[in-house]
């Protein structure tokens, strides 16, 4: 098991059982060594619709209760409420999820009563792991007081509150509903603001959607829901909730960085926190101060506390896949809404629903009003580690190997390793290389000025990295 961008990862055959027990108690350790939590407080713990979660989250109630703290179960949900809920009762929490990863994989969130975990955090959570590792360790499942109608209802009041009433009346929306815990409260929510909605691709079983790269086969169906149902939007959301899927009234998804830039804006922001992922054209749109960080939600809240370290108000951050955290307090039309230093999908489909409605745009059309190079982002699955860790060494250990690798694409400018490597080539492209942090997995992310000449070099990219693999095992 390791820790990734977000939380504990690993396959769910590897994470059942033992291994589950084994950090949930890891997590209660470090929270009453560190002070953090005493024995008999309360701590939360949530879960997803992948069909492994719900035993997941039973074995760590059971082992959380054996650690000394009191578990209370929040049933599925989306991980904003979980983390909202935790920060309301002053409780730390456990999310079960893979977020939007395949089913035959899982993991945990860890979060502290005052919000996400950090990476000092991991580094004592696994340590004490390691040192558990060879003790004996229940497994048995335990049961906890349900108190998922009060996580929803507190969660369900901030996003009723976000637009003014009737914001979106006169709107023909889809819901693309899949296996997010976000399904029922979208609906509600889109319902409430006036729009009219249509409930799309309801499932049983559970869909891995990624929002930052959106399938094909998902593109085609928001493509054809779009035509058959004339909608204006569709609206959707990985498998946690955490992370915003918007589509415009021809079906195409809009960035999740423009989503997140338009949340900016929206709110007023004094200060934007974002990976280095994010959209070159974010900094040419707003008044606000950019911060770029590496690529993960523990380093967007860094650069959060440190811009409230600073004496900064209006701190907000997100990151490319349109996850929107909060820093500081925001007033709103419906009232002021707290910090949530954790990703949220709602606030970021909402805003850009709201501009559009109020500028009479069609979603598309607004879009094209910020004048953003056009961002592409795909990844290889099934892609060993092992040949990342030599790619990224490679290109690395000197210009020359970065230059000799990329020169079928162009010749190198400039290039950032804040987080994997991002070259901005002579002519203004930029190609930027990244191993995912929690799954085997190569990304690569592309921005050139046009449509086709992204999708161009995202193809080019994505060619570099196949070669280089089927090079390395020959």
């Amino acid at each position: 098991m390791k820790f990734g961008t977000s939380g504990l990862r690993g396959l769910v055959t590897d994470l059942e059982g033992r291994a589950s027990a084994l950090y949930a108690q890891a997590f209660a350790a470090h929270l009453i060594r560190s002070g953090l939590a005493k024995t008999g407080d309360h701590i939360l713990v949530g879960r997803d619709f992948r069909p492994s979660s719900p035993s997941i989250a039973a074995t760590c109630i059971g082992a959380l209760e054996r650690a000394g703290l009191v578990p209370l179960d929040c049933g599925a949900l989306p991980t904003p409420a979980l983390a909202l809920y935790g920060l309301e009762t002053g409780a730390a929490s456990l999310m079960i999820t893979g977020s939007h990863i395949p089913a035959d994989r899982n993991g945990i969130k860890f979060y502290r009563a005052d919000g996400e975990i950090d990476k000092q955090d991991e580094v004592q959570i696994s340590a004490i792991a390691i040192e558990m590792a060879d003790a004996e360790i229940d497994t048995a499942p335990g049961a906890a007081p349900d108190r998922s109608d009060a996580a929803n209802a507190l969660f369900a009041k901030r996003v009723f509150s976000i637009l003014p009433a009737g914001a979106l009346t006169g709107l023909k929306i889809g819901v693309y509903q899949h296996s997010t815990v976000a399904r029922d409260l979208l609906v509600e929510a889109i319902r409430h603001y006036g729009a009219e909605v249509t409930e799309l691709g309801f499932s049983e079983d559970f869909i891995p959607v990624d929002t930052e790269a959106v399938s094909s086969e998902t593109v085609a169906s928001l493509r054809q829901w779009a035509r058959d149902h004339d909608l204006d939007a569709i609206v959707s959301a990985d498998g946690d909730g955490d992370r915003p899927l918007l589509a415009d009234e021809n079906g195409d998804p809009l960035r999740g960085d423009l989503l997140g830039l338009i949340s900016a804006l929206f709110l007023g922001a004094d200060v934007v926190v974002t990976p280095v992922t994010s959209n070159s054209g974010i900094e040419s749109n707003g008044t606000f101060k950019v911060v770029r960080t590496r690529v993960g939600s523990p380093f967007v809240i860094a650069g959060m506390d440190e811009a409230l370290a600073e004496g900064q108000d209006k701190v907000m951050g997100f990151e490319a896949n349109g996850g929107l955290l909060t820093a500081s307090s925001f007033s709103l039309s419906g009232g002021s809404i707290r910090p949530l230093p954790t990703r949220d999908s709602f606030l970021p489909v909402l805003a850009p629903l709201l501009f559009a409605a109020q500028k009479k745009l069609r979603l598309s059309r607004l879009a094209e009003e910020f004048r953003m190079p056009v961002a592409m982002a795909d990844r290889l699955e099934n892609f060993p580690i092992e040949t990342s860790s030599a790619l990224m060494g490679y290109i690395r250990q000197s210009d020359e190997h970065l230059g000799r690798f990329l020169s079928p694409i162009g010749a190198v400018a400039k290039k950032s390793d804040i987080d994997g490597l991002r070259v901005t080539l002579e002519d203004g492209r930029v190609v930027h290389l990244r191993p995912s942090g929690n799954a085997p997995e190569m990304r690569c992310y592309v921005e050139a000025p046009t449509e086709e000449a992204a999708a161009a070099l995202l193809e080019d990219g994505l060619a570099l990295i196949r070669r280089f693999a089927t090079k390395r095992n020959d």
